[in-house]
């Protein structure tokens, strides 16, 4: 993964600020993986998504990740770090992008969800039903080509499972005991809107920094933002001695 420069970042952060999160989600993960072409990025398995995210947040801002939470028992607040590199390399999928259940009779082969197909099946009525016929690339029972209406529930449970061990990162939870009460809290990881949170903190303090030296030497931003970060705070702190 290249590492992103400055303005680039900040060009990211821009389009994002009129997004809402999906969308911003799609421009991270663009950050991620510029190589690959924009309309597919959605259509990878989401635990791939979640994986290059947190590489991103690792190349930007770091290994170490705090993450608070409140306690679901007392309300406690729960504070804990967490490993960006490390959750990088455990939460992709397997590298197929197609399962396969045999069961009784059943031959199906079934393609890992990605991001448009949960968004689409979760404007529909049915969204489980919706995501099953999105996904399905075969099903056969005893020869015989079977639509995914027709598909019993032991076998839907069985390709749940597989897609599950597949793609772990999909469905990223954490379950946190609380050092008051000693209960345990689940709680989703949303690393998409950890890491906007962070580009949003790092830009307004980017532009702020563009402002000051801007103002203090005359340097137009592209300018500013090709100097290095400890370039850039030298001469912030050279200015605040003036």
């Amino acid at each position: 993964m290249a590492i992103t420069g400055a303005a680039e970042l900040l060009a990211a952060w821009e389009a994002g600020l009129g997004e809402p999160p999906v969308g911003r989600a799609l421009l991270l993960h663009r950050t991620a993986r510029p190589e690959v072409d924009t309309g597919r990025l959605p259509q990878l398995p989401v635990g791939e998504r979640e994986a290059d995210l947190f590489a991103l947040r690792r190349a930007l801002f770091g290994e170490r990740m705090q993450v608070r939470l409140e306690c679901a028992a007392c309300g406690a607040d729960m504070e804990f770090d967490l490993d960006a590199g490390e959750l990088a390399g455990s939460v992709g999928s397997s590298g197929e992008s197609v399962v396969r259940v045999q069961q009784d009779g059943w031959d199906v082969e079934f393609r890992l969800p990605g991001v448009a197909d949960l968004q689409t099946a979760a404007r529909s009525a049915h969204p489980r039903a919706a995501l099953l016929a999105r996904c399905l690339v075969s099903a056969v029972h005893h020869g015989t080509a079977v639509p995914a209406g027709e598909l019993p529930a032991p076998v839907q449970r069985r390709i749940a499972e597989a897609v599950e061990a597949a793609d772990p990162g999909a469905d990223l939870a954490l379950n946190v005991a609380c050092p008051e009460c000693g209960e345990a809290t689940r709680s989703e990881l949303d690393i998409a809107s950890y890491l906007w949170t962070e580009l949003d903190a790092w830009a307004r303090d980017v532009l702020l920094d563009v402002h000051l030296l801007a103002t203090a030497y005359g340097w137009t931003e592209p300018e500013i933002l090709a100097l290095s970060p400890t370039r850039r705070r030298y001469y912030l702190e050279l200015c605040a001695d003036v």
